[in-house]
């Protein structure tokens, strides 16, 4: 099957998230220990590491290494550490702490499992992505509750954090800001529930636009004189 067009937008949102990501970091450096800002800048790498193996499959091919780790960034991590980053502004230090360890553990328990299944190659498509070629079916049973988790955490703080803004004085970008984070934190969601029936190009098309709203809810979350609050009602 010939690639088309769609099949190259991974490279776009690469691009986009390796510049996003110092972003972040920088932030982050600046208002130290900060955790929400070192967990949102792992976020956007590990969403960049994810649409790298993406693009590198539509550009050299399939290989299992790239499929593995195409897996774990996105149906592992995906937005799991964006949604660590909110856990750090809605609940206690204590909280968000123990919060981490779990979804470390789920992670690293999920990643050997898929480190260690088998590959159908028979049903390996040459520029297409797909858990269909997991040997052990059961493996993809890791992803709905690890993401699931990430979707309450970081499309459910935002939302919050959008009707607590609402009405008040000088804060409507903070209600732009949060709904925008709120569909960007849904919408690669979306795309990956297509990649189950084979169409891996929706969670191209998705992915890339869900970072471009987070990203702006990022900056109208961020103004001259205002403290960062990039998904939550929290201090930045």
């Amino acid at each position: 099957m010939a690639n088309s067009p769609t099949h190259y937008i991974p490279i776009v949102t690469t691009l986009f998230a390796c510049w996003f990501a110092p972003q972040l970091f920088r932030r982050w450096a600046e208002k130290r220990p900060a955790p929400h800002l070192f967990w949102w800048g792992v976020g956007v790498v590990s969403y960049a590491v994810g649409t790298t193996t993406e693009a590198l499959t539509t550009l050299i091919g399939w290989h299992a290494p790239l499929f593995r780790l195409w897996y774990i960034s996105g149906a592992f991590l995906g937005g799991a550490p964006l949604a660590q980053g909110t856990a750090y502004l809605l609940l206690s230090r204590r909280n968000a702490n123990r919060t981490t360890f779990a979804l470390l553990a789920a992670v690293a328990v999920a990643t050997v499992c898929l480190l260690l299944s088998p590959i159908d190659l028979a049903l390996v498509q040459p520029h297409r992505l797909s858990g269909e070629v997991l040997v052990w079916k059961w493996v993809p049973v890791f992803a709905p509750f690890i993401n699931t988790y990430a979707l309450i955490m970081l499309a459910g703080g935002a939302a919050l954090s959008a009707w607590r803004y609402r009405g008040v004085p000088g804060r409507a970008n903070r209600v732009a800001g949060n709904v925008a984070i709120t569909v960007g934190a849904i919408l690669p969601g979306i795309g990956g529930a297509f990649t189950r029936y084979g169409h891996v190009e929706v969670l191209y098309v998705t992915e890339c636009l869900g970072l471009i709203l987070i990203y702006l809810g990022y900056r109208l979350n961020t103004a001259p004189g205002e403290v960062l609050l990039p998904a939550a009602a929290g201090g930045g």
